[in-house]
C-alpha cells in the first residue's frame, strides 16, 4: 500500500475508534465535540452559529446536539442583552464535572506514554496535516486568542490584555481559549483544533462568559 494510502487509513481507523469511545455516559460524539468547544472557546465565540461553523456540520444537527444538552442540564444558553434575537452558551457545572470523565482520556493517556520528542514530532505532524487538509477545502480552523494578530498583550485599555479587532479587554483566561475571529500571526504556532468552515464577525455581549448551575 502506498505511504499516503496507509497514514489516511491509519487516521480512519483512529477516528472510528474515538468515536466509538465517545458514545459515553447516554451522550453521542458530537455531543462530546459540542461540550469540549464551548468550554474552550472564548466569549465571543459561545454562540450556535459559531459552534455550527467549529463543527462544520448543519444548523440542524447542532440545534438538535443543544436541545439533548440543554435537556441533560449540561449546557445553558442566555440571551443577548444587546440583541434580543441572539443566545449565548455555556458548559454548566454538571457539564464541567461530565467532561473530567471525557472519553478522550484513553487516547491521552496513550499519547502520554510516547516520550516528549515522539508526543512533539506526532503533534507537528498531525497540525500540518490538519491545516493542509483544511486549506484543500477552503476551510479555517479557530486558533488561540494569543496566537491571534489582532492579540495585544500588555495593552493600557487591557485586562491584561486587548483584542484590536473587536475593541474588547481580555483576561488571561480569554488569552489561551479559541476564537471564532482568530487570524493567526505569521510564524504562529499551530493548536489542535478541528475544522471549521468560515464564519463572518458578530457582536457579542460579555455579560454572559460565565455559566453556572445556580
Amino acid at each position: 500500500m502506498p505511504e499516503p494510502m496507509k497514514i489516511a487509513a491509519l487516521l480512519e481507523r483512529l477516528g472510528r475508534l474515538l468515536a466509538t469511545d465517545a458514545f459515553a455516559n447516554g451522550l453521542q460524539p458530537v455531543h462530546w465535540e459540542a461540550l469540549r468547544y464551548l468550554e474552550r472557546a472564548n466569549r465571543f465565540s459561545k454562540t450556535s452559529a459559531a459552534l455550527t461553523a467549529y463543527l462544520g456540520i448543519t444548523k440542524g444537527t447542532v440545534s438538535q446536539t443543544l436541545k439533548a444538552l440543554e435537556s441533560r442540564g449540561l449546557v445553558r444558553r442566555r440571551q443577548d442583552r444587546k440583541d434580543k434575537r441572539r443566545f449565548h452558551l455555556g458548559v454548566t457545572a454538571k457539564g464541567r464535572r461530565l467532561l473530567a470523565a471525557d472519553p478522550l482520556a484513553k487516547t491521552r493517556e496513550v499519547i502520554s506514554a510516547l516520550s516528549a520528542g515522539e508526543q512533539r514530532a506526532l503533534g507537528d505532524s498531525l497540525e500540518t496535516l490538519l491545516r493542509l487538509r483544511l486549506a484543500e477545502d477552503g476551510r479555517q480552523r479557530f486558533g488561540m486568542c494569543r496566537d491571534c494578530v489582532y492579540f495585544a498583550a500588555r495593552h493600557a485599555d487591557g485586562s491584561p490584555h486587548f483584542c484590536r479587532l473587536l475593541r474588547e479587554p481580555l483576561t488571561g483566561d480569554d488569552a489561551s481559549a479559541i476564537c471564532v475571529e482568530q487570524q493567526p500571526k505569521p510564524g504562529a504556532a499551530d493548536d489542535d483544533e478541528y475544522a471549521s468552515p468560515a464564519c463572518s464577525r458578530h457582536e457579542i455581549d460579555p455579560a454572559y462568559a460565565e455559566f453556572s448551575d445556580g
